[in-house]
């Protein structure tokens, strides 16, 4: 995605000058504290460090305007009842100095991006993201939103196989699109989820993770958050455990057959729409999907 794409709508560039005059404006309290863009790959928001212990967090576009509006309401609810910190809100922007969406400012959370290949512990971090989704399940709050992810898999069938498609045509990538197009025909063979919708994040990107030690510290950017099938929250599985850190994580949250099955196309189907879209744009998201479709095609070996 171009930069023009990310910035369509906006009345004029988000930089660290607009960023210091909407604290200034709204925020008079830090209006004194140094303002820097955080390099991200993130492709819906922008976030600059805001003195030493917060950050600035802005939509790119007009659909992570309601991201926002949904941290606001779910994120104080969610913190409790969850292991690993989250963000906390400490500021409600709205729309200002020509910058057309709601943005807020959050309590800095410290800690490292994980990378897959390179964990430090990857059978400690897989039971803290076990514990993690299972005590996302188990929450009840009502009239919860549904999960961006969180519908019937065949919603995905044709993106999915028109991204496969396109793979064929990509140079340099030489992954085997039949073996991929039984995956995810497994994955839609899958029984569906027969149970009530319960809680997800539905973003568990590595990106949207914090370590410390090795161990999830924290757990970022719940915009896609809400109730669905379980299956969506298995990501981690493919695109950042090693074959058994993923069984650790399989264990520990029992997941069958079928849950796996949808859980696997899932991740695989994200990873096929992204890789032709990021390749030449955003280098972390590519990556990422590469090794989602590396993870999944050894797993079917």
């Amino acid at each position: 995605m171009s930069s023009g794409q990310l910035r369509q709508g906006l009345l004029q560039p988000l930089d660290d000058r607009l960023v210091r005059r909407l604290v200034a404006g709204q925020f008079p309290q830090w209006a004194g504290l140094p303002v820097e863009r955080f390099p991200s790959g993130g492709t819906v928001n922008a976030m600059y460090r805001l003195g030493d212990g917060l950050v600035v967090r802005l939509p790119l576009i007009e659909g992570g305007a309601g991201d926002v509006l949904a941290e606001r309401e779910w994120l104080p609810r969610l913190s409790p009842l969850l292991p690993a910190a989250v963000p906390e809100v400490l500021g409600a922007g709205e729309p200002d100095e020509g910058y057309p969406w709601p943005w807020s400012v959050y309590r800095w959370l410290p800690g490292e991006i994980p990378e897959a290949g390179a964990l430090r512990e990857p059978a400690l971090l897989a039971g803290d993201l076990a514990g993690f989704v299972a005590a996302m399940r188990s929450v009840t709050l009502p009239d919860a939103p549904p999960a961006h992810r969180g519908g019937p898999l065949a919603t995905l069938d044709e993106p999915t196989r028109s991204a496969i498609e396109e793979l064929r045509g990509l140079p340099g990538e030489g992954f085997d699109c039949d073996a991929l197009t039984a995956v995810w025909e497994d994955a839609l063979r899958a029984p569906a989820w027969e149970g009530p919708p319960v809680w997800l994040h539905a973003d568990l990107m590595p990106g949207n993770l914090l370590v410390d030690g090795g161990r999830l510290s924290s757990v970022i950017d719940f915009g896609c958050m809400g109730v669905g099938d379980p299956a969506c929250d298995l990501f981690p599985a493919w695109n950042l455990l090693p074959a058994g850190a993923r069984e650790v994580f399989r264990e520990a949250l029992g997941v069958d057959d079928a849950a796996w099955r949808r859980g696997r196309g899932r991740t695989l189907s994200q990873a096929l729409i992204a890789l032709p879209y990021y390749r030449e744009t955003n280098a972390a998201m590519a990556g990422n999907a590469r090794h989602v479709i590396q993870a999944v095609l050894a797993e079917r070996c």
